[in-house]
């Protein structure tokens, strides 16, 4: 089967990779022609472990190839999946443009029929502006080309979304005629033959899935983060609270950690778009309104606690920071508490070194030289008044304390993921701070 996706960012990459592992013989498309370059020469511009393995092996194999002009391979495919980006607007909703483009773009030049299928975040009733694109540009020219539209969400895990794409939890798939559910049904085979579960809707349904997902796990994890702060008012033990109600097999232990604030390019961007998506429709969504109110507040939680512990004086401190990408298992520094947290110490006068095993390049582009690169972690705590423990990779988990403690010019840590135990700190010599314990 042949399939274009066009966008060759996370989502459209790791995609297309995983089609061609399935056999599909895939074209990636992007504007970007150094990107393009790269990726031809075996270099994937994104850090997600099992990636690069998979673009060289399919690439090698043949059945995976990169271009920048989508209209050389359209008479060569059936299904054209869009994995453009869908970037917030000033006002939170989500910019269509790239969506729209490659639209217009199918309808200018396609020949035959062609299923084009939404793999963007986009909100309800986008393929409905997509379909109207189409339609105008065959008309502009005259022709009468049978075509499909469908929505296909992806639920990628940074970090695990190899994993995820080829063992998914679901796949959802919107369509409405006959046609596109079989194409799509052939593309999807291999895994319905591993019984995992495709799932077949309307369209609007399967665009809303998407945002309805990630604003539950923001949800829950902007409960818990205000449960945390609670707890440490009230004197209570928030990691016993949060066993406790995840026992309930009606609630579930997932996405019950608190910490300092969720990040990335999905759940921020998804909850503004569904927010604004309702104030569209004329209805005002008061619990996500306080979801991503909280999870502003809560990226300022470990930077408060410190300027706390120095009295409010933080001017001439060297802060160490460890941990700099959204979450671990990826260099993604989009909305990433580090960066709140970085320009917080900056305004108070205070010094940052910071270190991350991969997201010291990301955050180079970002900030420059604001800040100080470590050449690893102890080296990041060398002269430092604080810790600031920001990103649970694993090689943080278990450093040598003592090590840590001789390199620092005071003792104190505060951890805002809840990863190191408060006994064990305490009996080492240092002041510990988490979130939700007194």
């Amino acid at each position: 089967m042949n399939i274009a996706v066009v966008g060759t960012g996370y989502v459209g990459l790791v995609s297309g990779s995983c089609f061609a592992e399935m056999g599909a013989d895939v074209t990636c498309v992007d504007v970007d022609s150094k990107k393009i370059a790269s990726l031809q020469e075996g270099r994937i511009p994104i850090y997600e472990p099992g990636l690069e393995d998979l673009v060289r092996r399919n690439v090698q194999m043949g059945r995976l190839h990169f271009t920048t002009d989508l209209v050389s391979c359209l008479d060569d495919v059936e299904v054209v999946f869009s994995a453009v980006g869908t970037p917030p607007d000033e006002d939170g909703s989500a910019d269509l443009s790239y969506v729209l483009e490659v639209a217009r773009t199918v309808g200018r030049n396609m020949s035959k029929y062609v299923l084009l299928v939404t793999k963007s975040t986009v909100p309800v009733g986008t393929a409905e502006k997509v379909k109207a694109a189409i339609r105008e540009e065959l008309l502009t020219r005259g022709a009468d080309i049978p075509f499909d539209v469908a929505s296909n969400p992806e639920f990628l895990k940074e970090g695990a979304a190899v994993k995820d794409f080829l063992s998914p939890d679901r796949v959802v798939v919107g369509v409405e005629s006959d046609r596109a559910k079989e194409l799509m049904s052939r593309l999807y085979r291999p895994l319905m033959l591993n019984n995992f579960r495709v799932m077949f809707t309307d369209i609007k349904s399967a665009e809303m899935i998407k945002y309805a997902a990630n604003s539950m796990l923001a949800t829950r994890i902007s409960f818990m983060n205000d449960i945390a702060n609670l707890c440490e008012l009230v004197g209570a033990d928030v990691n016993m609270v949060r066993l406790g109600i995840g026992a309930d097999s009606r609630i579930g232990s997932k996405f019950l950690y608190p910490g300092c604030g969720y990040g990335g390019s999905c759940f921020p961007k998804d909850v503004k778009a569904l927010i604004r998506t309702a104030e569209k429709a004329g209805y005002d969504m008061k619990v996500l309104k306080a979801v991503e109110e909280v999870n502003e507040n809560q990226k300022h939680v470990i930077f408060n606690k410190l300027d706390s512990y120095y009295g409010g004086s933080l001017a001439g401190k060297k802060i160490a920071v460890w941990g700099l990408a959204f979450k671990p298992q990826t260099d993604d520094m989009r909305e990433a508490t580090s960066l709140v947290t970085i320009s917080l110490l900056l305004e108070s006068g205070a010094a940052v070194r910071v270190y991350d095993p991969v997201a010291m390049d990301e955050c180079r582009r970002r900030i420059g030289d604001a800040v100080e690169y470590a050449a690893d972690a102890y080296d990041a705590v060398r002269g430092a008044d604080a810790l600031l423990m920001l990103t649970e990779w694993k090689e943080f988990r278990m450093p040598d304390w003592q090590a840590v403690k001789k390199a620092m010019k005071c003792p104190a840590v505060f951890d805002g993921r809840n990863i190191y135990d408060k006994n064990e700190l305490n009996e080492a010599g240092f002041y510990y701070s988490c979130i939700g314990k007194k």
